[in-house]
């Protein structure tokens, strides 16, 4: 708290009498943080024609995969490090972080229902199970990232992970 004030200019009694305690600041941070990817993820998934639905979705995968390949002081992300460390412990944090990936998820879903729709992805493919394994291949590319290792291997992951995704037969 003694940091935060010193950066704010406001005083700790200002701060313990907006948030109460270092724990309800944390989940107004966390809360945020979470609004935040999930926002990031609408505008980039969220609508448009059926016949772009794959490039959103190769636009957001390869922009999560920049975002950590470019992160050279690998600060990582407070979602990732909150579940990491506190979901275990904390049901506010276990109950926000669910709420994200089923946001998540349900974006990915309706994508991924939109280009099967067109043709660009097998329409016989179950659309929850690809979600499922891109949203986890998003998350964990943040993971690995900030594990070590290299951006053009993390920048690869996300093609490869494009690159499975099941297309009709007789389409390349």
């Amino acid at each position: 708290m003694d940091d935060i004030a010193q950066v704010t200019g406001l005083g700790k009694g200002s701060l313990y009498g907006a948030f109460g305690d270092k724990g309800k600041l944390f989940h107004r941070v966390f809360d945020d943080w979470c609004t935040a990817v999930v926002e990031v993820a609408e505008e980039r998934l969220a609508g448009g024609p059926d016949s772009e639905a794959l490039a959103r979705l190769s636009g957001y995968v390869h922009l999560m995969a920049e975002n950590t390949a470019s992160d050279t002081e690998r600060r990582g992300c407070l979602l990732a490090k909150g579940v990491a460390e506190l979901a275990q412990l904390d049901p506010t944090v276990a109950g926000r972080s669910a709420e994200t990936m089923t946001a998540l998820m349900n974006l990915l879903r309706t994508e991924i229902s939109a280009a099967q729709r067109h043709g660009d992805i097998d329409s016989s493919a179950d659309p929850e199970r690809l979600a499922a394994l891109l949203l986890t291949v998003v998350r964990g590319i943040e993971a690995v990232g900030k594990g070590g290792l290299a951006p053009e291997t993390v920048r690869s992951v996300a093609d490869t992970a494009l690159a499975v995704l099941p297309t009709p037969e007789g389409r390349d």
